[in-house]
Parts: structure tokens; sequence; C-alpha cells
């Protein structure tokens, strides 16, 4: 199971956002309904806006800034936080942040399971105005949590090139 991430970002990967591949980046609670726990084999997201798809496959969580790369995660019932990116498949893929609609769904493959399993969906919005902004250099956006209205918050981050 996964809790309601508190903060999802689209935008450039990297510190200063100096990558030319863009990602979807997630901070969530990961738990097992399961007493004994559950060994996540992969983690990945479909991202939908308006009629195109695509999924990013490359999973890599975070704890404290130490980058690993997912696969073969325990899972415990009181579960674990982490920092989650999902990068696109190294095939040519790209995948623009324009203005729209979107869907995010997350999907887990726990270990010896045949099928994947979808944990969230997760709806936000990026207006013109935003997309706008996300075409200058090194910008990305945030969507943080709002508890009391239940919505997302987005906001534009532009980091300095260095």
């Amino acid at each position: 199971m996964m809790t309601q991430p508190t903060t999802v970002f689209f935008g450039p990967d990297g510190i200063k956002f100096d990558s030319s591949e863009n990602k979807v980046y997630l901070r969530t609670l990961l738990y097992s309904t399961a007493k004994k726990g559950h060994v996540l084999e992969s983690l990945y997201l479909s991202l939908q806006r308006n009629e195109s798809k695509q999924n990013f496959t490359i999973w890599v969580y975070s704890e404290k800034g130490n980058l690993k790369r997912g696969s073969g995660l325990f899972i415990p019932q009181d579960g674990v936080t982490f920092d989650h990116h999902f990068m696109l498949p190294i095939d040519g893929s790209n995948f623009s942040f324009l203005a729209g609609n979107y869907k995010i769904i997350v999907y887990a493959k726990l270990v010896g399971a045949q099928n994947s399993h979808q944990l969230s969906t997760i709806n936000l919005s990026i207006s013109e105005a935003h997309a706008t902004q996300l075409l200058e250099p090194n910008s990305g956006i945030y969507f943080d949590w709002g508890a009391d209205q239940q919505n997302y918050h987005p906001h534009i981050d532009k980091r300095p090139f260095i």
C-alpha cells in the first residue's frame, strides 16, 4: 500500500535541474498489510496527459540523499518513507510537461507475483502559465499536498545554473 504523496515533482533530473532528461519525483510511505511484510521487486509509474501516455520505468529511491537503484526493497507492516525518482527508459523516449490534466498511476511488483499491482492514482493539473515557465532552462514544478483542501498546490522552482 502507499500513502498520499506529500510532494510530487515534474522536471529535469539533478540537484540543479541541469539534466535534459525529465523525471517524476514523489515522497510517500510504502507499507504492507501483511504482518510479515512484503518484498518489492520494482516500482514504476504511468503518466498520462490527455491522450498521451508514458511509462517511467527506471526507479531510484533515496533517504537522506543516499540514492539507490530500486530492486528488492523490504516493506514492513509499519512502512518505510523514501523519496522516489522515476526516470524515462533509455530508449529515446521523452515526455514534455505541457499544460493539461495529468494522471499518475503508481504500480508495484512484488517478488514472485505474476503481475504488477496498482498502488495509487494521483490527479494533477499544469496551467498554461506554469507550462510557459517550464520551458525555461533549469525549471521544474512541485505539487505540494494541502491536507485541508485535499488538493495539490503547484509552484515553479527554478535553479540557477552554477
